[in-house]
């Protein structure tokens, strides 16, 4: 690999060249990878030959190795995790003994002598590898889809008939656990269980499902069945680590990738600075307009393109701004350009799909509803607006780009954003460093406690028994609960004792509660979906929300009737909400001294309210309006990291008292811009608070916290790792060209104060003493 800081590599993909003639300071890094040869394998000795042949139709002579290392593994009973690569074939790796296996089973009285089941993050993937099953033809394969949008006769069949079973966690959860009788057949015969896109497991979400698949494991033990898991993730540190925090059991992992690669391009993207009025901090171009300029140039040149984007409304807003550049040079252009997201209806999701695998789509703008939501590659260039979150997805997104031995092109555009801003100036950062590990906690209680009551709802649970599936907090937990009065204890073990359903009790993707359906007035027409927990900030009151390129403006949002309504509107700004917090420790577990200063981990108490919006101009993020709410308030109980300096320290540091909360502000925003770079989250997943003088502490205290209840390891891991992320904190302030500070720095989107106050210079003094110790 070799790198060329501001300049074009001379081998680099021909479509950079005019992108950079046009935006001549948007080049800020850009390198080479050169393509890689592909290594096969045989098939190994136990396919049958009927499952060869299928695959052989398909063009696939032989697998690639580590296709078949991972298949030998699940073969021999041992559960395996599989990371590479985008496109490495990673679903032949894991149908293989799949196949194999039902195929085996042919010849039983009912067909069934096996049964296997696929679980995937969104329902988009599921339908996509049904649509691939269906075009490897093999004697026994009943391929079956189950989940919320299933009709009741189709969910029948499928328990009685079906071989492979494609669904999602939540329904393992919410149904298939809960009506195990009525799956018993099923599960008496489970041989396999894949877990696809297993990076997507991660903090609160993954904690949930790691709990989900060990109460299926207890499920099969019980019908005599021990399936084995193959797990499939993009390119993570630790795979086999996370596969056994996820089902509790050891784990192998496959992560040489043998399959072959294109020439691609890698190049970071910075906005150009625009004027800002009345002597603000500099600013830079919007990347989402900076993206949609990027993506209509690309279409021009006749290239099929992805550019990735952090919200929904981002995607929308690229997609609609690419458009209306490319009908001022080509009317029949704006119809091949659309957007792509999570909230769609699924007939619309469907649609989607379909014109881009068959070319009808030449640009599409999508948030990782597409990342995790179909198997698909080949694109000609592949944009990532804004860090996504970890450098695996990164990667991945990246992988997208690359079609045979055609040349490809990625390129990551960096917003005006810490974590953004250090990237496309430290490009060893992703380049030199490896892929994170996932976090997840599946032994924290909040998860385990709701899980408990409905493995007791499933079978009665022992104390023994739940040690032995659940970990050492189980018994403690199960105790807790019998007082609350949710379980009973009986000679058996523990009973559910609600008519209730228990599963109800968990929260699998930390929504907060049921979505909020968005609905158009007057006509009544919905048009689409939200989270409850991002209902204050997404759909609140005088909000703006786009749907498939029409923009609508939120009148009302009724959170005791999970609606919001909205009104069709032209308007030329978006809408950004601003919360308030605050923070009291209720247990610290850990910490240790930094000199005077002490850094810990523990439990707190968060009081958080969204109380009003920005209205900022689309095209160059200049802020028009400030606005209130009245929201109500969320308590949230989570874990948090904080650090807190002495009096010795704030004096070394030359802070005079009236200084000192702009500092520990600036140091505050920072710290949270940049801890996804260490910890698999991002700036949404976590959130801040800065004091010159806490409560409980009596000293200037900086906390930053996870967002979900319980917590979801994002801030523990930021303890762990405390040095290097507060030292690349300090790097990012002080290598940041602005005089005072900006968005690429310490301001932050999120903060209820209006980024103030803030103090650039002595946040770098502050975070110089506390390294120091």
């Amino acid at each position: 690999m070799t790198g060329f800081a501001m300049a074009e590599p001379p081998e680099a993909h021909p479509a950079l060249s005019p992108l950079i003639a046009d935006r001549p300071d948007g080049l800020r890094f850009a390198t080479v990878i050169a393509q890689r040869e592909a290594r096969t394998a045989p098939w190994p000795g136990w396919v049958p030959a009927d499952v060869q042949q299928a695959y052989r139709a398909r063009g696939i002579d032989q697998p690639w190795e580590h296709q078949a290392r991972t298949a030998d593994l699940a073969w021999a009973g041992t559960h395996v995790a599989v990371a590479t690569g985008t496109a490495s074939g990673k679903s032949l790796a894991f149908w293989l003994p799949v196949l194999a296996a039902v195929h085996q089973g042919r010849d039983a009285i009912d067909g069934r002598g096996a049964t296997a089941l696929y679980l995937a993050p969104t329902k988009a993937l599921a339908h996509d590898q049904q649509r691939s099953l269906s075009e490897v033809a093999v004697t026994g394969a009943r391929v079956a889809i189950v989940d919320g949008d299933t009709p009741h006769q189709d969910r029948a069949w499928a328990r009685a008939h079906a071989t492979i079973v494609l669904t999602n966690p939540d329904l393992i959860h919410a149904s298939m656990l809960g009506g195990h009788p009525h799956w018993a057949a099923f599960l008496r015969r489970l041989q396999y269980v894949i877990v696809d896109e297993a990076h997507a497991y991660r903090g609160l979400f993954g904690a949930h499902v790691g709990v989900v698949l060990r109460r299926l494991r207890r499920a099969c033990a019980r019908y005599g069945s021990e399936p084995t898991f193959i797990a499939a993730s993009a390119t993570i540190a630790e795979p086999a680590s996370l596969l056994e925090r996820l089902i509790g059991a050891p784990a192998s992992a496959v992560t040489e990738d043998a399959s072959p690669a294109p020439t691609r391009t890698l190049a970071l993207w910075e906005s150009p600075e625009i004027d800002s009025p009345d002597e603000r901090p500099p600013q830079r171009r919007s990347a989402l307009t900076e993206a949609a300029d990027l993506l209509a140039d690309l279409c021009l040149q006749g290239l099929q393109a992805i550019a990735f984007v952090r919200s929904r409304r981002g995607a929308e807003a690229v997609a609609l701004i690419a458009r209306d550049r490319l009908a001022e040079v080509d009317p029949a252009l704006p119809e091949r350009v659309t957007s792509y997201r999570g909230g769609y209806l699924p007939e619309e999701r469907r649609d989607i799909e379909a014109r881009l695998r068959s070319g009808q789509i030449l640009g599409l703008a999508s948030t990782n509803a597409l990342e995790l939501g179909i198997d698909i590659s080949g694109m000609d260039a592949v944009l990532t607006v804004g860090w996504p979150g970890t450098r695996a997805s990164l990667w991945q997104q990246f992988g997208r780009a690359g079609r045979g031995d055609t040349p490809a092109l990625a390129m990551f555009i960096a917003r005006d954003d810490p974590l953004d801003s250090y990237v496309v100036r430290h490009p060893a950062s992703i380049l030199g460093t490896p892929v994170e590990a996932v976090v997840l906690d599946p032994a924290n209680p909040r998860v385990l406690a709701p899980h408990l009551c409905a493995a007791a709802s499933e079978f009665p649970l022992t104390d023994d028994e739940a040690i032995a599936w659940f970990g050492d907090k189980a018994p403690g937990i199960l105790a807790r609960l019998g007082a609350e009065g949710l379980l009973r204890r009986r000679p058996t073990g523990w009973f559910w004792t609600k008519r209730e359903r228990a599963s109800d009790l968990a929260d699998l993707r930390g929504t907060g509660g049921p979505p909020i359906t968005i609905l158009e007035s007057g006509t009544g027409r919905i048009l689409g979906t939200v989270d409850h927990a991002s209902a204050h900030a997404q759909v609140h009151a005088g909000a703006v929300y786009t749907h498939l390129g029409s923009t609508y403006l939120i009148e009302d949002l009724d959170l005791g009737n999970c609606v919001a309504i909205a009104h069709q509107a032209t308007v030329d700004f978006t809408t950004h909400a601003q919360e308030v917090s605050d923070v009291r420790i209720t247990a610290e577990r850990t910490s240790s001294p930094w000199g005077a200063a002490t850094m810990s981990f523990g439990d707190v108490d968060v009081t958080a309210q969204v109380v009003g919006f920005l209205r900022r101009r689309l095209v160059t993020g200049e802020v028009l309006s400030e606005e209130r709410l009245d929201l109500p308030e969320r308590l949230l109980a989570t874990t948090a990291t904080w650090w807190t300096v002495d009096q010795s320290q704030v004096q070394a540091a030359e802070l005079a008292p009236a200084d000192v909360p702009g500092a520990a502000h600036a140091a505050e925003h920072a710290s949270i811009g940049l801890l996804p770079l260490f910890a698999t989250c991002d700036r949404w997943d976590i959130g801040g608070l800065s004091t010159a003088m806490h409560p409980d502490t009596g000293r200037p205290t900086i906390f930053v916290y996870d967002g979900a209840s319980g917590g979801a390891g994002f801030a523990e891991r930021g303890y762990q790792v405390a040095r290097q992320w507060l030292g690349a904190t300090r790097a990012l302030i002080a290598e940041c060209a602005c005089p005072d500070g900006c968005p690429a720095c310490i301001q932050s989107p999120k903060c209820g104060n209006g980024n103030n106050p803030l103090d650039k210079a002595g946040a770098v003094r502050l975070l110089d003493q506390l390294l120091a110790g």
